[in-house]
């Protein structure tokens, strides 16, 4: 029995040695720009933006494939931040860019919903509970609004209601430091 558990020790050790080094070996780069481009998309993975997620989507800013203003739920606030990194001119939301929207969540009305599960699999969030032929109901704090729940919804349960934005909703958000100095700048030369 001693011997067995002195095997099994080795080949564990063995293994995870193979595992590590072959972490090392084959370690795919990513792109750090595409990186900080999805940090600073809202990562709702709505689609709205035309690419199936948040991270395809930087891809394609990163490789000047689409621009930065096609992301309802970021914002104006998201494409200056964009705009910031990337060192191009803010964008406004175009013709051929979704215009924002108010920041919502979803709202099941429990009495109409007949327990299909097609606005759960279509959650990319998982914000929606439920059961099949059973009530649903949207998990508020874990929801993105994304409407992605909306079109499958075979019975109009769904609907968006905007968030107020309260003392108990407000998030206070720091200013990056180019746009602080750049406030501090543009003080000086007001009071100069």
């Amino acid at each position: 029995m001693f011997t067995a558990l002195i095997i099994m020790s080795l080949l564990a050790v063995l293994l995870g040695a193979v595992l590590g080094y072959s972490a090392l070996k084959f370690k795919v780069e990513g792109n750090p720009l595409v990186d900080k481009i999805d940090a600073i998309l809202p990562q709702t993975q709505c689609g709205q933006c035309s690419f199936p997620g948040c991270k395809p989507y930087a891809t394609a800013i990163a490789s000047g494939e689409a621009e930065i203003n096609r992301c309802p739920p970021g914002g104006e606030e998201g494409i200056r931040k964009l705009a910031e990194l990337l060192g191009r001119d803010f964008v406004p939301f175009g013709d051929d860019a979704a215009a924002q929207k108010p920041k919502s969540v979803a709202i099941i009305d429990e009495n109409t919903c007949i327990g299909c599960t097609l606005c759960i699999q279509a959650c990319p969030v998982d914000a929606i509970c439920g059961a099949a032929k059973q009530m649903h109901t949207i998990i508020a704090s874990e929801c993105t609004g994304c409407e992605l729940c909306l079109e499958p919804c075979p019975v109009d349960c769904i609907s968006m209601i905007p968030i107020r934005e309260d003392i108990t909703t407000w998030k206070f958000r720091f200013p990056s430091a180019p746009a602080s100095r750049r406030a501090e700048k543009d003080k000086e030369a007001l009071t100069a």
